[in-house]
């Protein structure tokens, strides 16, 4: 009689064994109709890569963008708040309700001068001096758009329990917004973040592997007396001088700060006219580490040389700090669940006509001319500390929630960043296809974890082992505001010309057509 409470006992186990298989297989039967959906759907993404392309609008100023992609979002159901955080351009999607909550966010502003024909594989701006998007950051929300909108149909059609949010990336080029999204408490009750940024290759990370640095932005405002220049320059106090002499200390003070600091700045005011003793002026700093003690002690360190020059001018000096970013911690049970997806979904396939516009461009700024990747990236782990540069604000967002962030193909290898060179491929089938499978990874990822309240738990346990020694404690000040009236006179001077030349859809099928491109275009 010995065996009867053995086989009794294996009950419960096969039972659960037979619950986890059939939940496996509907998950993979769910993820096919998703990859089947994102497909469906090609022309409505490239229509929104081309169209926030057309648009190029600079930090804090991304209003018709804001309202293109909120329109989308509410005619399918999404519900809309708009201006939150105190920032007149960001806004949060919300469909659904209840638990898990999975929100997406990608970066909507573009770069000052980066102006680019797309599918041009030279210089050729469309407006002589005007934004565009040479850090690529019309694709991204067209990613999470896609993505949303065919998960929400899977929700309805198959009574999937769960929140959608989606948020934009405001000012993600001055680090502007996204510490205030979080002091908002916009992402409390949220679960997983899946956020979205382009690139050459098609890969994922976790721990601090990818744009390493955290920083603070600040301006540095002097103030001192008008006078004559040439008349009775003894009675003024240049608040010009206090800048040259601030710039000139902290040049000299990197000789003995770390490899790993990046700093640097723009004379934003260097006073009116020769022969007036400036009394006003103001230098722009930003201030890049690798943790959150070494900013703040760069940032003090700046603040003492900004003091110092005031003294030696006998002018006053005001601090703003108008943007922060955290180092980002990325999740590792998020990263790779999401990794997994990436290796089913694979590289697009590019055309003969996408490799040739590639290489032209890898000639013509004489990189290796190897054209576009074709293997998916493996999971990057934490790399030892290093010499890296560049930031990004998700930081913030990964020490309050557990984040992640999709680096999806959909530019050329070896461009050099923040560019009209990263602006060519931009609203081309390149971007268009690197799109499409960056949405698929999205759905999948996010089925992942809508459908396992145990993979949400063990990416919360992943989080509390990262911030168990180290607490997020925000870079702005409770009284510091976001800087929305930046870029407002610089999109103002290009907004008649830029008009000109928004996409219709309704007229071309892509905005390479409608600008009268033949693609690839590239030198004899």
């Amino acid at each position: 009689m010995r065996p009867l409470p053995f086989r009794t006992s294996l009950l419960p186990v096969v039972l659960l064994l037979s619950i986890a298989g059939f939940a496996q297989a509907n998950l993979d039967t769910l993820k096919t109709e998703a990859l089947q959906d994102v497909d469906q759907r090609q022309v409505f993404t490239q229509q929104m890569v081309d169209q926030i392309f057309s648009y190029s609008e600079l930090g804090f100023q991304e209003f018709e963008t804001s309202r293109y992609v909120t329109g989308i979002l509410q005619k399918n159901g999404f519900k809309i708040e708009n201006g939150v955080a105190g920032i007149p351009t960001a806004w949060m999607a919300t469909y659904g309700s209840g638990k898990p909550v999975i929100a997406f966010i990608a970066d909507i502003d573009c770069i000052p001068r980066a102006s680019q024909k797309p599918g041009v594989a030279y210089h050729d701006p469309i407006i002589e001096g005007a934004p565009g998007h040479g850090e690529g950051h019309n694709a991204g929300e067209a990613v999470n758009v896609t993505a949303a909108l065919v998960l929400k149909d899977l929700m309805e059609k198959h009574h999937i329990a769960g929140t959608l949010k989606i948020f934009p990336g405001i000012a993600e080029e001055l680090l502007g917004a996204k510490a205030f999204l979080v002091r908002a408490g916009l992402f409390k009750d949220v679960d997983v973040v899946l956020g979205a940024h382009v690139y050459y290759s098609f890969g994922t990370n976790y721990g601090q592997a990818f744009a390493p640095q955290g920083l603070v932005s600040v301006q540095y405002l002097f103030h001192g007396r008008a006078a004559h220049a040439a008349g009775a320059p003894w009675e003024g106090r240049s608040a010009l001088d206090a800048v040259e002499l601030m710039d000139t200390g902290w040049n000299f003070r990197r000789e003995h700060l770390r490899l790993q600091q990046r700093s640097h700045y723009v004379i934003i005011n260097g006073g009116d006219q020769p022969n007036v003793v400036p009394s006003e002026a103001a230098v722009w700093y930003y201030f890049r580490e690798l943790d959150y003690p070494r900013i703040k002690d760069l940032y003090s360190l700046g603040n003492t040389m900004a003091d110092a020059a005031a003294m030696m001018t006998g002018t006053t000096v005001t601090r703003r700090v108008v943007g922060s970013a955290w180092p980002p911690h990325f999740n590792k049970v998020v990263a790779e669940a999401q990794q997994k997806n990436i290796e089913r979904v694979g590289m697009p396939q590019w055309s003969a006509a996408d490799q040739t516009l590639a290489k032209a461009v890898q000639k013509e700024i004489g990189a290796p001319t190897d054209g576009l990747k074709e293997k998916v990236d493996a999971l990057t782990p934490p790399k030892p500390e290093g010499e890296e540069g560049g930031s990004d604000d998700i930081g913030d967002i990964s020490w309050v929630v557990p984040t992640v962030y999709l680096r999806f193909p959909a530019n050329i290898p070896h461009t050099p960043g923040h560019s009209w060179v990263d602006g060519i491929a931009m609203a081309t089938p390149i971007a268009h296809k690197g799109s499409t499978v960056g949405a698929k990874v999205q759905a999948l990822t996010a089925l992942d974890f809508l459908l396992s309240p145990e993979l949400v738990k063990q990416a919360w346990d992943y989080f509390n082992l990262q911030t168990r020694d180290q607490k997020y404690t925000p870079l702005i000040a409770p009284e510091d505001q976001p800087a929305v009236e930046l870029n407002k006179e610089k999109m103002a001077k290009f907004l008649p010309e830029l008009k000109k030349y928004y996409y219709d859809p309704a007229k071309y099928k892509t905005y390479m057509e409608q600008l009268g491109i033949t693609y690839p275009t590239v030198r004899n």
